[in-house]
């Protein structure tokens, strides 16, 4: 193997990179407008839940219940509205999140010592945040209950009770930015090595040198690592920038260790590159290796835990997660970043990426040389 020859196919790589002004955006600004993008926009925490308020019974239990809503500073009634056709409209054109509609028995029912009924409708077209609005709803309830109870008997009750102490370990305040932005960087490291290695040597094929590498000394594995060292470099410069964004401008702790963290990332790359190459030799044009490299990210995204847990998922596709290598890769850099666990705990993710990473990145050698033939 001539260090040399590898050395000179990646200082034209860099050129051939650099020298086009799409490239250098590509390299150099897109990751930063996506970290920031996404780091913004996933996010889970509930902050505002629109409200239109149906109240027929007009009163002072009726505008106390309404006070209870609008006090937690989560609730908005943003919409009063005078019967059902309304309410059901505001819903219909998403201009609110859920609906209350509040009966004109409710106060006497109240009144009388009895349980009074609200209808409660929720926007369902979005599950996930449906149920976590109905779970905020029932905590408004629940206090309006035990305050309307206090009104109502007076006396002072005695009784036992649980106290429960809890205590939130790894993210205190339940910070949806903690689990996503872990989560960002992964995606963004694996999103640009396969879209930049996807179009390596489709490129080389469309300027016509592809024939001209072919003739020359240059062996099948020099030509591979020569051409993969480049973006390895970058996707880890890229790495280090945006774990410095994620550090300083989203406030995410980095508890374990860095070096642990380029390990895993390096095994990481191991894996997307070798797809990436892969895809290079089985593509025509880079347009055709750009879709399928969006062929690959897609499940790679949905079957990795970042958005939907895998536990949640059926069996089968269970099963099929563990040949995904961003699964691992998540587990470890949520593991560093937010717990400071070590190898001794991670171990089992750092094997699964080497075991994954040799067996595609063999693959795509073997392929290659097939296409040299």
């Amino acid at each position: 193997m001539s260090w040399i020859r590898i050395r000179e196919l990646v200082r034209k790589e860099f050129i051939q990179l650099l020298r086009d002004k799409r490239n250098r955006l590509i390299l150099f600004v897109a990751p930063f407008i996506q970290m920031f993008v996404f780091g913004y926009v996933v996010n889970y925490d509930i902050r505002n839940i629109r409200i239109a308020l149906l109240d027929y019974s007009q009163t002072y239990e009726s505008r106390k219940l309404a006070d209870a809503f609008t006090g937690s500073n989560i609730f908005h009634i943003t919409k009063r509205v005078s019967d059902e056709r309304r309410m059901d409209e505001a819903l219909l054109k998403g201009k609110v999140d859920m609906a209350i509609k509040i009966a004109p028995d409710f106060a006497a029912v109240i009144r009388k010592g009895q349980t009074a009924t609200i209808q409660i409708l929720a926007d369902g077209s979005m599950s996930n945040m449906a149920s976590m609005r109905i779970a905020y709803t029932a905590t408004v309830l629940d206090r309006f209950n035990r305050e309307t109870l206090r009104e109502l008997y007076p006396q002072h009750m005695s009784y036992g009770k649980i106290d429960a102490r809890i205590r939130t370990w790894y993210n205190p305040n339940l910070d949806s930015q903690y689990f996503f932005v872990p989560g960002i960087v992964a995606f963004l490291v694996m999103l640009i090595s396969l879209l930049l290695t996807s179009i390596a040597i489709i490129r080389e094929k469309e300027a016509g040198t592809m024939e001209q590498l072919i003739v020359t000394p240059l062996k099948a594995y020099e030509f591979i690592i020569g051409k993969t060292i480049p973006y390895i470099i970058i996707a880890l410069a890229q790495m280090s920038a945006i774990i410095v964004v994620a550090i300083f401008w989203f406030e995410i702790p980095l508890i374990g260790s860095i070096f642990l963290l380029f390990f895993a990332t390096c095994l990481f790359l191991m894996s997307t590159l070798g797809i990436g190459l892969f895809i290079s030799t089985i593509s025509a044009t880079q347009q055709q290796a750009m879709m399928t490299t969006f062929f690959f990210i897609m499940p790679f995204l949905m079957l990795s835990g970042f958005i939907f847990p895998i536990v949640n998922m059926p069996l089968f596709v269970q099963w099929l997660t563990y040949l995904n290598p961003l699964r691992y890769f998540l587990v470890i850099i949520r593991g560093i970043f937010l717990k400071g666990v070590t190898l001794e705990v991670l171990w089992p993710q750092y094997l699964a990426l080497f075991i994954l990473g040799l067996f595609v990145f063999t693959g795509a050698i073997a392929r290659f040389k097939k296409r040299l033939d």
